[in-house]
């Protein structure tokens, strides 16, 4: 049960292309915003349609998979947890921010037909 105690699945599309930065140490990782929809009737009816949009990370090797294979509009479904963070702007007000960590990808775009 331990495996769930903070776990994140998603399936949407990436809001904008990957953005890749890499720290002086060589590591890098990789920011992107994914769109995941969802749809109900409201009690006369009509359909409601509501987008949410996710900060996702992607450190590693799966970040090199996400910044060389995905651009702004592609499918995937994604595993990954949780994270809170706050930090000081330059007016010193404290942010907050929700990232998901992702630990697992799967692309689900469909592969082009090659002429």
């Amino acid at each position: 049960m331990n495996a769930l105690r903070n776990k994140v699945q998603l399936i949407g599309r990436l809001g904008k292309n990957p953005e890749v930065i890499t720290f002086d140490d060589g590591k890098s990782k990789v920011n992107f915003s994914m769109a995941t929809n969802e749809s109900y009737r409201n009690g006369e009816g009509e359909r409601i349609e509501r987008t949410q949009w996710h900060d996702i990370v992607a450190w590693g090797s799966l970040g090199e998979i996400v910044s060389q294979y995905l651009k702004k509009g592609s499918e995937i479904a994604l595993e990954g947890r949780l994270m809170y963070r706050t930090y000081e702007d330059n007016d010193g007000k404290t942010r907050y921010v929700t990232e998901v960590i992702a630990n697992d990808l799967l692309m689900l775009d469909k592969k082009p037909v090659e002429a």
